[in-house]
């Protein structure tokens, strides 16, 4: 026991190490709103931070009350079956997420993420004022039928024109929901310096409140805004929904005078390909065996960021070829045959990030299962608080953020700073470390999901009693606390690798990990559907539309089973990770064998 805790120790200390290595490069130029240099006195700070923070909850505030009840309105309102309501929504959600590569993209690249922000905001402003006319309008929704008194085959389900309003105002919100939300974060963390101790530490701090200003937004989402869209009707709910964008953009612009930005970097993708294609066409060379032979080996690159160098590391060492000189005096290479080291670097960092960001894909698939079919589950319970008052379903998903409130400040406040102590660390729980013990954590969340379903099924099909929605908090509770850590820590190594100028890209590469994840759980309920039905009258675990005849519960005992092998492989990939970057350590901290 006392050789394992010793080498956990022995990992923590080398992330730490990893990340101080990336923190000392020198950052590139900042410039205030008007192009010229920014003044730290004047701009960034938490100040300025405060208001990104604000744009950030209630932007969380819109899309939340639309995503979270979506699939009450997909069906009721639009009259599709439940499979497909649940695909439409995780579709929905996984696309928002797929967009946040075109926004990080933009900013990085062409706008910066201020301007980025600006003009996709109102993109989404624009969906959800269309989706809040189209639900004031009888015109242009299905004749209205309550599919769970009347037969399905009686609700007409919305086709032709009034589906292609639905979905172009929902994929508008998309659009500029993805774009923004990559941008909200990083345009908040460039208002730090990680080259400054004391910044360094309210970077940390930025994303523990960047979490808050999200469960206070998703709070008042489902609990405030769910229950105007209940009692009021889903049209006032859309134009909260816009009202609350509107409010965010407000908060932004409000900042202007304090921000510091970053210039964009026109293609951020050149000095990686120009990596790969280098690498490929020196692919038979043999690369030296003393690092400083290679180009760029001991100077200063040119590359993304031109003040920027980082040292060599013994991984990925086919990409080493990329920065072979060709001894001949004669020949001057072009920049797509030759590469600096810190050109190189980068790529490697960025190739060892793709594992980190594919263990997170099962969890957020757990995600979308607690923004579908729990809802659902929600529905088939007893929602009653008193005589006069019923818990939306939708509002079930405002459980872990009550709780979260309290403890994200907490965490900060307290946990951190004693965590710091001990570990070093300016985080105080080294990112992969935050990472993985959510994902450990989400396992229980899906077993606690499947017995609750079980217990619900028997004793409705059964006993004929239907539980109290209560009992449904326990599966919420626990992935409310794993998110904190998973998504938390997620953002936090990734914005702090460094792949300098693409810190918006990173940010979107986050969030694909939720895309990916909703995407994963149409493909699941599909292939589940089709694997488990067995005969001409059977459609599946989840194929009815009636959960007391779904198999639920087993549903969720595979992912509980997934989420095991996910967390297993989590495991091998952040060692990996760490073992990878021990040369690039050695520069900073001596021989790890003193760590």
């Amino acid at each position: 026991m006392g050789e394992i805790t010793k080498q956990s120790k022995k990992w923590e200390q080398e992330e730490i190490s990893n990340e101080m290595n990336n923190s000392e490069l020198a950052e590139e130029e900042s410039v205030d709103w008007r192009g010229k240099p920014s003044n730290p006195n004047k701009h960034g700070g938490m100040r300025a931070a405060l208001f990104v923070l604000g744009l950030q909850a209630f932007e969380i505030m819109g899309i939340a009350a639309v995503g979270n009840n979506l699939i009450t309105y997909v069906i009721n309102e639009m009259h599709f079956p439940l499979s497909k309501a649940a695909n439409i929504v995780t579709n929905f959600v996984g696309t928002i997420f797929i967009f946040a590569l075109l926004g990080g993209y933009i900013s990085d690249a062409f706008l910066g993420s201020f301007w980025t922000i600006i003009i996709f905001g109102f993109v989404e402003l624009s969906g959800f004022i269309l989706l809040s006319v189209q639900a004031h309008l009888p015109q242009l929704k299905p004749p209205k039928c309550n599919p769970l008194i009347d037969q399905i085959s009686s609700c007409e389900e919305a086709k032709g024109f009034k589906a292609m309003i639905f979905f172009v105002a929902l994929y508008l919100v998309a659009l500029g929901s993805g774009c923004v939300k990559p941008n909200m974060i990083a345009h908040g963390a460039d208002q730090f310096s990680q080259s400054h101790p004391k910044q360094s530490k309210r970077l940390s701090s930025y994303f523990n409140a960047a979490y808050f200003a999200f469960s206070m937004g998703e709070l008042i989402a489902l609990t405030l805004l769910v229950w105007v869209q209940t009692h009021s009707g889903m049209d006032i709910g859309f134009g909260v929904s816009a009202a609350a964008m509107t409010m965010g953009l407000i908060s932004l612009v409000s900042g202007t005078m304090y921000f510091r930005n970053k210039r964009p970097r026109r293609s951020i993708f050149t000095p990686i390909a120009q990596v790969l294609v280098a690498a490929l066409l020196k692919r038979k060379l043999v690369s030296p065996s003393d690092p400083k032979m290679l180009n760029g080996g001991n100077h200063i690159s040119n590359d993304v960021v031109p003040s920027s160098t980082l040292p060599h590391t013994s991984h990925l060492r086919f990409l080493d070829k990329a920065c072979i000189k060709i001894q001949d005096p004669n020949m001057k290479e072009s920049p797509w045959r030759l590469c600096t080291v810190t050109q190189v670097e980068q790529v490697k960092t960025l190739i060892s990030l793709v594992p980190i960001f594919a263990s997170t894909i099962v969890f957020n698939t757990i995600l979308a299962q607690l923004q579908t079919f729990s809802v659902q589950q929600g529905s088939s319970m007893n929602t009653r608080l008193s005589n006069s008052f019923h818990i939306p379903p939708a509002s079930l998903q405002a459980i872990p953020y009550i709780m979260l409130i309290f403890l994200v400040p907490l965490y900060d406040s307290f946990f951190v700073p004693f965590a710091r102590k001990l570990t070093g660390h300016n985080s105080g729980i080294p990112p992969l470390t935050r990472i993985g013990i959510g994902l450990f954590l989400s396992i229980f969340s899906m077993v606690s999901a499947a017995l609750l379903e079980k217990k619900r099924r028997d004793s409705s099909v059964l006993d004929g009693r239907i539980l109290s929605i209560f009992w449904i908090t326990p599966q919420f509770l626990i992935f409310g606390v794993s998110e904190m850590f998973t998504a938390v820590g997620l953002i936090e190594f990734f914005y702090k690798q460094s792949a300098k100028g693409m810190e918006s890209f990173l940010m979107a590469l986050t969030y694909c990990s939720y895309s990916f994840g909703f995407y994963l759980s149409s493909v699941l309920v599909s292939v589940v559907n089709k694997i488990t039905s067995t005969s001409v009258d059977s459609k599946g675990w989840l194929g009815e539309n009636d959960l007391n005849k779904d198999r639920l519960d087993l549903f969720y005992w595979l992912l509980a089973v997934l989420s095991l092998l996910n967390f297993l492989s989590y495991l091998f990939w952040s060692h990996w990770n760490i073992k990878s970057s021990r040369s690039n350590i050695t520069n900073v901290v001596g021989d790890d064998e003193n760590i």
